[in-house]
């Protein structure tokens, strides 16, 4: 892992981004376990267009009923399909998306006085986002791994998966995005010691 930068008087803001099935949510998970506040862009991203929202509507007048599943709300998978086959349909959609999931986590931020607060955003290096935190934590692995695991959890098929892949930042690009690195080129309990050592000096 990078040199951990010395503490502050005020805190820090702290990105933990990775690609696609790196391992991020394992990640949090132990952070949160740990006792930090995890800020989840995905949950956040879900929640800016639930039924009745403006999100919603913005989505629906952009993609079309198509994108409305069952009870009202928006379909997912419908919408993956649309916008992993259409770059210029992605960036409709985060144009929707990431700008009320950026005010959302905002007023989360003040929620929590005196606690080490993580965002975990997938697209931060996408969204030019790295440049706002003081700290970017980085779960890295190699592609080949990657698409293995992706493939592996989602059912997807390779070339499904790779659309995915391909969609997001390179691996070269996040890493020179990086603070700090966490390597999940093997198991649970190694990644899981990496997150750890990082708290351990976080509070030194």
């Amino acid at each position: 892992m990078a040199p951990h930068p010395p503490r502050s008087a005020q805190p820090r803001r702290i990105g933990l981004t990775g690609g696609i099935a790196s391992g991020k949510s394992t990640v949090a998970e132990r952070l949160t376990e740990l006792g930090a506040v995890v800020i989840d862009a995905d949950e956040l991203a879900r929640r800016v267009v639930e039924p009745g929202t403006d999100g919603l509507a913005q989505v629906i007048a952009r993609f079309g009923p198509q994108v409305v599943g069952e009870g009202g709300g928006l379909d997912r998978a419908r919408l993956g399909q649309i916008v992993f086959a259409d770059d210029t349909a992605r960036r409709d959609l985060e144009a929707i998306i990431h700008p009320r999931v950026r005010a959302l986590a905002a007023t989360l931020r003040c929620c929590h006085p005196g606690r080490v607060v993580v965002e975990m955003i997938p697209l931060l290096v996408e969204t030019g986002q790295s440049g706002a935190f003081d700290e970017v934590i980085v779960v890295d692995l190699p592609e080949d791994l990657q698409r293995e695991r992706l493939v592996r959890r989602s059912g997807l098929t390779p070339a499904a998966a790779e659309a995915r892949i391909r969609a997001q930042a390179s691996r070269d690009q996040r890493l020179t995005a990086a603070t700090t690195v966490f390597d999940n080129s093997g198991d649970r309990a190694a990644l899981i010691a990496q997150v750890d050592q990082w708290w351990r000096e976080l509070h030194a």
